[in-house]
């Protein structure tokens, strides 16, 4: 008695529907997508709030610093920070004692917006229908994905 072979679970790794890199795609452009009713009223795009985020944990930093921790080139930051300073939420000035290096603070307007960010975490869970602890295993499993990657060279 012969039995059919089994289909090569390989071919199947090729269809789109089962590419993580499509589902990365897609998830980010969707969850960026929501949030920007909800910055809206902050005045921010996804990308100036990121900076923000940066900001209100710690203030000065220096633009190297934030591109750092955004994992952002400072070339990519530098636009943000000049509407963000026109919008009156940072200062840029040069760093005392490093002519080459940038300070970037909050401004008193910079620093109360953060009271009604403190609002966008809830309002986003809400608005995906995730809970608290959803949240935090998405954003460990994402974690995870930048460790494997940062270090990883050609296979």
């Amino acid at each position: 008695m012969t039995t059919a072979a089994a289909p090569d679970a390989r071919e199947d790794d090729l269809l789109l529907e089962h590419q993580l890199c499509f589902a990365l795609t897609v998830a980010s452009r969707s969850v960026v997508g929501a949030y920007k009713p909800v910055l809206e009223r902050l005045n921010l795009t996804h990308p100036q709030y990121l900076v923000m985020l940066a900001l209100w944990e710690a203030s000065p930093r220096t633009v190297r610093n934030i591109s750092e921790a955004l994992a952002q080139e400072p070339a990519t930051i530098s636009p943000l920070l000049r509407r963000l300073e026109a919008a009156g939420f940072i200062t840029r000035q040069r760093a005392d004692g490093n002519e080459r290096a940038l300070s970037v603070e909050l401004t008193p307007k910079g620093a109360a917006l953060r009271q009604e960010a403190l609002k966008v975490p809830g309002t986003m869970m809400d608005r995906l229908g995730l809970t608290r602890g959803q949240v935090t295993e998405l954003h460990a499993s994402m974690m995870a994905l930048i460790a494997a990657t940062s270090g990883s060279g050609e296979p």
